[in-house]
């Protein structure tokens, strides 16, 4: 049987997961009757307080945990070198979890970690389990954002400038003489993609073209995903002169549904892609990307940490 998780107690109890952190930790004040409740169900699933955070930091492990969001995707490779080589250089090991962008499968891995007594976590987080990541700032747990970040969770994060970046390469189209322009965006309620679409709609106001709702799909920020949403922009009656993908692997799908219809780029149709990633140098013509520092983001998060 696995061992209970904080999770489980606030389930059992009827409470948050930020008030069974309390309880546990007397960080705020909790009602009587709510206390009674977490300590009552921790008892029933015997859960053991010595995996949360606060417990963790009295002992170093010398070991760090980094949660990604898609292992498949070449950006966090780079990503992850940055880490690693701050980590080993600190006498440091590291532990890699992959969500898969699953909010359920972040929630057990942040569980699992704290429970192999990591001093620290560094997250790409999926936009869910806003309690628990609240419980663990309140807590002192070092932990650092990185590529997105969490509205309203007071947490160090390192980020590119995801909405200037989407400008400038808006704006790059427009200068070629584009003005019906697609956008294919990533998962919605990630900080990354809301901020990619501002910058979006920041250069069609700014060079006074209209925001056409019909132009943006969603690309769930998977190659196949990004081959779906090129096909639809292609299949409308005033269909793009260009296409703007918001990261690489969207990217690749867009090419690939061009090719299929037999649009050529960019003398049928221009693309510019986000995140820079050593497969572009492929294509033929070079395929224009907004390039982020994507190792450099990996060291200076850890080196946060």
């Amino acid at each position: 049987m696995a061992a209970a998780t904080m999770k489980d107690v606030a389930e059992r109890a009827g409470v948050s997961t930020t008030t069974v952190s309390h309880v546990i930790n007397q960080t705020r004040f909790v009602s009587e009757e709510n206390r009674s409740k977490v300590q009552e169900a921790m008892k029933a699933l015997g859960y053991q307080p010595n995996a949360i955070a606060k417990s963790l930091r009295q002992k170093s492990t010398n070991t760090i945990g980094l949660m990604i969001s898609d292992i498949a995707n070449p950006f966090f490779t780079s990503l992850i070198r940055g880490v690693e080589d701050v980590a080993n250089a600190a006498g440091f090991n590291l532990i890699l979890c992959n969500t898969d962008e699953k909010p359920e499968k972040e929630y057990t891995y942040l569980d699992v970690l704290q429970q192999k007594q990591v001093d620290g976590v560094i997250v790409a987080p999926t936009g869910e389990n806003l309690d628990y990541f609240e419980a663990l700032v309140d807590n002192g747990f070092p932990m650092v954002f990185i590529d997105r970040r969490l509205e309203g969770i007071a947490c160090p994060a390192v980020l590119a400038d995801n909405e200037n970046g989407s400008y400038e390469a808006v704006s790059h189209l427009i200068g070629l003489g584009h003005r019906r322009i697609g956008i294919v965006v990533g998962l919605l309620g990630v900080t990354s993609t809301t901020e990619r679409l501002r910058g979006y709609k920041k250069a069609l106001a700014e060079h006074g073209l209209p925001f056409d709702k019909e132009l943006v799909l969603p690309g769930k920020s998977k190659v196949e995903s990004g081959r779906e949403a090129a096909l639809q922009l292609l299949a409308l009656n005033a269909r793009p002169s260009a296409i703007f993908a918001t990261n690489n692997q969207m990217t690749i799908g867009v090419m690939r549904a061009l090719h299929e219809q037999g649009v050529r780029c960019p003398d049928d149709m221009a693309v510019v892609g986000f995140d820079d990633f050593e497969w572009a140098s492929a294509f033929r013509p070079l395929l224009t990307t907004v390039a982020q520092p994507v190792y450099d983001m990996g060291r200076v998060a850890a080196e946060t940490l």
